[in-house]
């Protein structure tokens, strides 16, 4: 699936759902996607022995990004995640997970991981740049990529 999606008419469609329902709602999306002439239609796969595979991998997902485990730092336990996708990893057939150790364990899988932090915090940037609450957060981020050369 892309990234973004700016389709006027797919915009349409979801707003729709929304003012009918007042909340948008994944189930009433799949049931308006469900007619072959809905502008939804194509995001789906409509094959359920395909889409049953493909849901038990988005269950491994969750799972490969759900599993943490406790690590003491200084005087405090923190959970940590145990596995993490590299983009590059994303890219390949299927996608992929690494161990948090292996990639901090390896200079140039570290640089990845950092410039994947730095991305997500573009999109998060992107999403809440209209919220003034947060404009000392994003100094700090912008800070954060100054020192790194980003």
């Amino acid at each position: 699936m892309k990234s973004y999606i700016s389709d006027p008419a797919v915009i349409r469609a979801l707003q729709e759902i929304e003012e009918r329902d007042g909340i948008l709602r994944p189930e009433a999306v799949v049931q308006a996607a469900e007619p072959k002439t809905s502008v939804l239609h194509g995001f789906f796969e409509w094959d359920d022995s395909e889409a049953a595979e493909l849901y038990r991998l988005h269950q491994a997902r969750v799972l490969l990004r759900i599993v943490v485990k406790s690590v003491p730092v200084n005087d405090e336990v923190r959970k940590v995640r145990v596995f993490v996708s590299l983009t590059p990893d994303r890219n390949e057939e299927g996608g992929g997970y690494r161990s948090v150790a292996s990639v901090l364990s390896s200079a140039e899988m570290r640089k990845q991981l950092m410039e994947d932090a730095l991305d997500e915090l573009r999109v998060f940037e992107e999403k809440y740049r209209g919220l003034q609450e947060l404009a000392t957060v994003f100094l700090a981020i912008k800070a954060v990529r100054l020192a790194l050369g980003s």
